[in-house]
């Protein structure tokens, strides 16, 4: 039997975990939530534990607290029973995310497999249904094949420092629903500025209800431009709310305005929200917690960290080499929380060639030839895949302004070209093609990384300035710490005042200057602590904040002063 366990919130995870339905921006009223405990083997089922779904099996909220060896096939198993009713034609079975492979079998038929660890996935079950039915999932990865995106995980014999605890399997919500026979697959929903095209796929006949007034879908598709005008941004996260009714089937989503542009204030081209400067106040945001690892004990964890930083004045989160639920997002969307979104590397990584010249040398930042760079063609295939399933997953979410495609050249390829593929998936919103050094000639950004050495930014006049990542001061509370023997960060501190002064200070004194010198965003490392990374504003534990607020927001209104000057 799994042990009874108490989340750092209060709640207890004998009930089934993250009940919160898990896709907000299409909702049907028909939903069975799978989360909860299940049968595990990693023979299988020769012998059988139990694991607590949507926790993956490294982490201790899911029981079981172990790594298998790479390429260790193991099983999850449950029973189920649909109400009476429920199936309206078909029966979908939805998989938030399982790392890496994983193959789904009803009734001992094999119904659907997936590659890749970090989208959702869906697989039509309807014809192996019986009155009494077993699922069982397979899943497997290995850490030692570069060409599955794995992000920050490593080897456990290997983790430390930047690298962190590898995860496996199954780490979003399971869950069921059922659609009529011709149904609404996907949602796109296009900002257009002070207006918005939604379009259904399949493109069906049918009608868009919003604020009370009918709008017919032609061809699928219908531009609103509602009455009542509220432009998004942090400081008013304005939703509006709509329904899709085309045939039997009905979904509920919503959307928002918003306007991105890049315009020339001054001498030096600003990036501008709703026509105006903004800057881009931001932290880098890495989505580990202690007792998931990659999935918080419960859906609210996003919106504690989301509400922790606006309380200090930040207004972007950088979501770094991560992909999160969607819940994350409609939680920024709700909230007011600006995102930068990475794609999630693979490849290989070299210390030296990607990290350690580039950060202390200026002349190795300038390394340029990428198209011959990771050559792999099976690898660079599935980067590219893995970069479509992402932005075709969460382009529909009004809280993202920006990708970032290559970070410090892990697993930069031909960036230019990348570039088109991804301008192509989406001309709405800017791309960072090399985020932080060895840049090319397509981007939308100047993106610079700065550790270890004082801000001496000035824009170019041609494109923003961004500083894409920076700071990274480390003051360790060591109650509150994963590993009481281990420390990283960039400058380390042992007294909170003195820590708090020099974030300050760095701000102030080098921040503020840099933007009057035409840098448009900064994103200080980091939200959490992240396991032997104690350079965190926030413990790992989320238990105690490392700054004050009162002082962070007045840097915050300076910040915001200099970009408009």
């Amino acid at each position: 039997m799994l042990q009874e366990l108490t989340t750092a919130r209060g709640e207890n995870l004998a009930a089934t975990p993250w009940t919160v339905y898990p896709r907000p921006q299409m909702k049907r009223d028909s939903y069975i939530n799978l989360n909860g405990v299940w049968d595990f083997s990693e023979d299988d089922f020769q012998t059988v534990a139990a694991i607590r779904v949507p926790f993956c099996p490294e982490s201790p909220l899911s029981g079981v607290k172990k790594h298998f060896p790479e390429g260790s096939i193991f099983a999850y198993r449950r029973r189920f029973t649909l109400p009476e009713g429920f199936n309206r034609g078909r029966v979908l079975l939805h998989i938030g995310a399982a790392d890496q492979h994983a193959m789904v079998y009803v009734n001992q038929r094999l119904m659907g497999q997936h590659d890749g660890g970090y989208e959702a996935f869906s697989v039509d079950i309807t014809d192996a249904l019986q009155q009494e039915n077993e699922l069982k999932i397979l899943c497997w990865d290995d850490l030692n094949d570069k060409k599955q995106p794995y992000g920050k995980q490593i080897l456990p014999e290997k983790r430390g420092g930047m690298w962190y605890t590898p995860v496996s399997g199954i780490w979003q919500t399971v869950w069921l629903e059922s659609v009529p026979e011709t149904y609404i697959q996907k949602l796109n929903i296009q900002n257009r500025g002070t207006s918005v095209t939604i379009s259904t796929v399949p493109a069906l006949e049918g009608r868009v209800i919003l604020e009370e007034e009918i709008y017919p879908l032609e061809n699928g598709s219908v531009t609103v431009t509602p009455e009542n005008l509220r432009m998004w941004s942090p400081e008013n996260p304005y939703l509006y709310e709509f329904a899709v009714e085309a045939g039997e089937d009905r979904v509920e989503s919503y959307f928002a305005l918003r306007t991105l542009e890049i315009k020339k204030v001054g001498d030096y081209p600003r990036l501008c929200l709703n026509g105006r400067p903004y800057f881009f106040h931001g932290l880098l945001d890495q989505g580990y917690w202690p007792d998931g690892l990659f999935t918080p004990a419960a859906p609210e964890c996003y919106a504690d960290d989301i509400l922790a930083m606006k309380r200090l004045g930040f207004n972007t989160l950088r979501k770094h080499i991560k992909v999160e639920p969607e819940e994350f997002y409609y939680q920024c969307d709700k909230l007011g929380m600006v995102v930068f979104q990475d794609m999630v590397n693979n490849s290989d990584y070299h210390y030296l060639r990607d990290t350690v010249l580039p950060t202390v040398s200026l002349a190795a930042q300038k390394w340029t030839p990428d198209k011959k760079l990771h050559s792999d063609s099976g690898t660079r295939k599935q980067f590219l895949a893995s970069m479509e399933a992402t932005v075709n997953q969460l382009k529909n979410h009004p809280c993202i302004v920006y990708w970032t495609i290559f970070n410090e050249g892990w697993g930069q390829f031909d960036s230019d070209s990348v570039y088109g593929q991804l301008r192509q998936l989406d001309d709405t919103r800017w791309i960072d093609s090399t985020s932080g050094w060895f840049r090319r000639k397509k981007t939308d950004v100047d993106s610079r990384h700065v550790y270890f050495r004082k801000l001496k930014l000035k824009g170019d006049g041609k494109k923003p300035l961004v500083l894409s990542e920076f700071g990274g001061y480390s003051y360790k509370l060591p109650e509150h710490s994963f590993n009481r023997d281990q420390t990283y960060g960039y400058g380390k501190f042992s007294d909170g005042e003195a820590y708090a002064n020099a974030v300050e200070e760095l701000y102030r004194e080098q921040v503020v200057p840099c933007v009057r010198e035409g840098l448009c965003a900064a994103i200080y490392t980091q939200v959490s602590d992240v396991e032997d990374e104690t350079n965190g504003l926030l413990t790992y534990d989320r238990k105690k904040e490392k700054l004050s607020a009162a002082a962070m927001r007045l840097v915050a209104a300076t910040l915001q002063e200099a970009v408009r000057e």
